[in-house]
């Protein structure tokens, strides 16, 4: 298949394009400057004021002949403060591109067929220990609300006939980005440990088996939202504990509430590191997904190189 990517440079992105091309896909790059003169690159534009007819005239054409678009694009949730104007950025990075996407694939003749779209758990919202799957309605809070108009910008794609996927991504490990690479300098000093009680749920998944499973989509007929998340939630705690057993350092330190606060702001912190979700992923069980990392101990030992 031709699958084109936005996001491409990205954590995920980068590691799909070497997988898709590893089993014999196409993958093609969608960037925000002028392409190589190779045929394996779509620029676009998601956030310029040029007159947004022209825009998506322009990916509608770049868009004929590609079987399907993988929709990773957007800033990065934890990489600032959430003031208002950053709120902003990261509602806006996501709608805008992902509505330009959606409607420059409704716009084609012979265009892609299947639209993967990013998605979080987020939209979940912090439901302490209820278990969760795709049947469970959105919750509530910043991150809720903004997940819920994201998916909502798919519609034009949809209504053209267009097989649309909901990609709702965990906390994904890698030891090249996100969260877990974060984390890992103060682990490697025996300086890690649960943050606040411990009792949040983290629901993650590794980089390989999210690769996999958004391979796997780009061919089934399954319509609507996808948990990207490994079957076997933990809790922060007993994240902490066995990232620390695999890097064979203590995790005695507990981080309190203050310091992150004070760092990454109230509102922020309270979403990405004090509450969270238990998430299942039902649909990929329901369709015979077999994950490589299906536990804590032997993701992080894979991903980690232990």
């Amino acid at each position: 298949m031709r699958v084109a990517i936005t996001g491409s440079s990205g954590l995920v992105g980068t590691a799909l394009i070497s997988h898709l091309e590893a089993v014999g896909h196409s993958p093609i790059r969608v960037v925000r400057r002028e392409t190589n003169a190779n045929d394996n690159e779509i620029s676009w534009s998601p956030n310029a004021s040029a007159d947004p007819e022209v825009a998506v005239a322009d990916l509608a054409r770049q868009l004929e002949g590609v079987d399907a678009v993988v929709h990773l694009a957007g800033a990065g949730i934890g990489d600032k403060r959430w003031t208002d104007d950053y709120k902003r950025v990261l509602l806006e990075s996501r709608t805008n591109g992902t509505t330009l996407i959606a409607r420059a694939i409704a716009a084609c003749n012979d265009g892609p067929k299947v639209l993967l779209s990013g998605s979080a758990i987020g939209v979940y919202g912090a439901r302490g220990d209820e278990s969760l799957d795709e049947s469970s309605a959105p919750g509530s809070g910043f991150l809720a609300d903004l997940t819920v108009e994201w998916e909502q910008c798919t519609e034009p794609a949809a209504e053209a006939g267009v097989r649309v996927v909901f990609l709702r991504t965990g906390i994904v490990l890698s030891a090249r980005g996100g969260a877990l690479k974060k984390q890992l300098p103060l682990f490697k000093l025996g300086a890690g440990g649960k943050i606040g009680s411990g009792r949040q749920w983290w629901s993650w998944i590794s980089i390989d088996d999210e690769v996999r499973a958004i391979t796997s989509l780009l061919t089934s007929d399954i319509v609507g939202p996808v948990n990207l998340t490994a079957p076997n939630p933990s809790t922060q705690s007993e994240f902490a504990d066995t990232l620390g057993s695999v890097l064979k350092r203590p995790t005695f330190l507990p981080t309190p509430k203050f310091g992150p606060k004070l760092l990454l702001g109230s509102e922020l912190a309270e979403n990405l590191l004090f509450t969270g979700q238990k998430v299942h992923p039902q649909v990929l069980h329901d369709a015979g997904f077999a994950f490589e990392h299906p536990d804590l101990d032997t993701a992080l030992r894979a991903v980690l190189g232990r």
